[in-house]
């Protein structure tokens, strides 16, 4: 079988079990404004709105465009990714606000959500931006783009990349409260209601044992990324607080308000560093119309560090 043809039973799959919208993107309008839980409750980096839909829809918006300068690769473990941020006359964009420590975050996602990254690209003087990616495991990806350029507003772009191999799709795991992460077990709290900020609560143990004493990543302890399976419609929120702000406590909670804008499954990978090392807990979500009540205790073993 050649690539092409595994590539189009590959996208077959994914629109049968996934549901993924193709089109929806050229139909998406600006977003709202600001909910009540604005930057201030949860870091400025991609929050959710109220009754917004989520953003990494489109490539372009509000003037600017994610432009992959390869959207096709092939499989491999240290795989370069070289990309532009363009504005309205077409030029690079080299200028950025810096949030969470970076001046710009993207998010890979494989688009069965089976294989997930967060990194934090170079910005080259001409500006383009590259990185190395782990695509060893073949399949059509997702890259998000989430940043703010100067003088802008707050921005996640997204633009498909497709990586040629033998591909392994995988069905989206049940819902569960708990993701276990090698040592490590994270526990979510709370219940998603669509359209409305939704207080969670993703507390972290080892070994049974509370951690007191989360490091700050990206300044804050933790972060949060929620993609409806649907069609990969992205949220990225972050916790309450933040270090050394004398209230907010390094553990063993860390407490979010999602936003989820409509009813579905939710993936959502929370990042969190201890002992100087960055690992990513990952849980699927059944948001309904009357909330998402706790999903099944069992634990997932989905979670990779960085």
């Amino acid at each position: 079988m050649n690539a092409s043809t595994k590539f189009a039973g590959y996208a077959l799959g994914l629109a049968a079990v996934f549901g993924i919208a193709l089109a929806v993107g050229a139909t998406l309008g600006p977003e709202p404004t600001e909910s009540a839980h604005d930057s201030k409750a949860h870091g400025a980096m991609g929050e959710s709105k109220s009754g917004a839909v989520p953003a990494g829809l489109m490539a372009s918006e509000n003037g600017y465009t994610l432009r992959l300068d390869t959207p096709q690769t092939t499989a491999a473990a240290n795989a370069p990714l070289r990309f532009r941020i363009l504005n309205r006359a077409g030029a690079p964009v080299t200028d950025y606000v810096r949030s969470h420590d970076k001046d710009l975050h993207l998010i890979v996602v494989r688009r069965d959500m089976a294989a997930f990254q967060h990194v934090h690209p170079t910005l080259e003087q001409a500006g383009t931006w590259s990185v190395p990616l782990d695509l060893s495991r073949a399949g059509d990806y997702r890259v998000f783009a989430d940043f703010t350029p100067e003088g802008g507003e707050n921005l996640t772009l997204g633009a498909d990349l497709r990586v040629a191999g033998n591909y392994d799709v995988q069905a989206l795991p049940a819902p569960s409260t708990t993701a276990q992460v090698g040592d490590y077990t994270v526990t979510l709290d709370g219940t998603v209601t669509p359209g409305q900020p939704s207080k969670v609560v993703l507390t972290v143990r080892r070994n049974g044992k509370p951690v007191t004493d989360l490091q700050p990543y990206l300044a804050a302890y933790g972060h949060l990324v929620a993609l409806r399976a649907a069609d990969l419609g992205y949220l990225h929120v972050h916790p309450e607080g933040s270090p050394g702000d004398g209230m907010t406590p390094a553990g063993p909670g860390i407490t979010f308000y999602v936003d989820a804008p409509s009813a579905g499954d939710y993936r959502l990978f929370l990042d969190f560093q201890h002992e100087g090392v960055v690992r990513t807990a990952e849980f699927t979500v059944s948001v309904t119309d009357t909330g998402a009540p706790a999903p099944g205790p069992t634990a997932e073993p989905a979670g990779h560090g960085h």
